[in-house]
């Protein structure tokens, strides 16, 4: 709760008062995240990065909107979505985008006291359950696990359900705790 009031003071400094501090701040934590995001669409670091960088020229431009968004997070998702599927649509001309077709990196970019004591052997283990899942449901595990969104708001980015989310992230711990589970019994 209190990283959502941080961010909501840092939109109401941008769309009030036009602080290049606050925008920056919004920058750096939203960017990266971002870019992941782009990259699971379009499958072009550059190009990504360029994506996030287009979320925040807008959010500038149009800055002194930012107080009629609801929920910044989604804004800027759905945001990088839209601007990957323009791109694709107008520079590939790909027939359709289906989430199923998404390729998504999922890295392990933090260490909690629990994955300290984890060996190196199941870390790859739990990995390869994660990367083994389908395409759509690996997004939609990375955007709730690694970018700590909330089923609600996944649901808003990808245009579906809120039970499609649940019955996704159910049937994916389901596998990585099966994977789990195995690796106990084999190393006992």
């Amino acid at each position: 709760m209190r990283e959502e009031a941080n961010i909501q003071l840092l939109v109401e400094r941008v769309a009030s008062l036009g602080d290049e501090q606050a925008y920056k701040a919004l920058f750096r934590l939203f960017y990266k995240p971002l870019s992941q995001f782009a990259y699971s669409i379009i499958k072009s670091w550059e190009l990504a990065e360029e994506i996030a960088s287009d979320v925040f020229m807008n959010v500038w431009k149009h800055r002194e909107r930012l107080l009629q968004v609801e929920n910044l997070k989604v804004y800027l998702y759905v945001s990088a979505k839209n601007i990957a599927l323009n791109y694709l649509n107008k520079e590939l001309r790909t027939q359709h985008f289906s989430l199923d077709e998404l390729a998504v990196d999922i890295s392990v970019s933090y260490a909690t006291p629990e994955q300290i004591f984890i060996s190196g052997e199941m870390v790859k283990r739990i990995e390869a359950a994660v990367n083994s899942l389908s395409p759509k449901r690996k997004i939609i595990f990375k955007l709730i696990r690694e970018d700590g969104l909330k089923y609600k708001e996944v649901a808003q980015i990808l245009d579906i359900s809120v039970n499609t989310i649940d019955v996704h992230m159910a049937q994916a711990l389901k596998k990585i705790s099966e994977v789990i589970n195995l690796s106990f019994v084999k190393i006992k």
